[in-house]
């Protein structure tokens, strides 16, 4: 890990197209403020953490759907019932 001490209103450039600028500094906390692309996705680990669990949980649970369970699913196409 790379450790920069920077005073407010100074920034750290990261490749060629992100900024990070230190807005603020206070007793616990830093404010800063990111400039990146916009397909750049920026998440507090936090989110990026519980993102990740729910994910994992959701992928655990579609490899216990059974085929004949799919069939008796109403939004399934495949088993519309036929209109004469």
């Amino acid at each position: 890990m790379l450790v920069l001490s920077r005073k407010q209103n100074e920034k750290i450039r990261i490749g060629s197209d992100i900024i990070i600028t230190i807005l603020g500094v206070s007793e616990n906390q830093v404010k800063i403020g990111i400039d990146a692309p916009s397909d750049v996705k920026i998440l507090r680990e936090e989110i990026f953490e519980n993102i990740k669990k729910h994910t994992v949980e959701a992928s655990l649970m579609s490899k216990e759907i059974k085929s004949s369970d799919l069939s008796k699913l109403s939004i399934n196409k495949l088993n519309k019932p036929k209109s004469d």
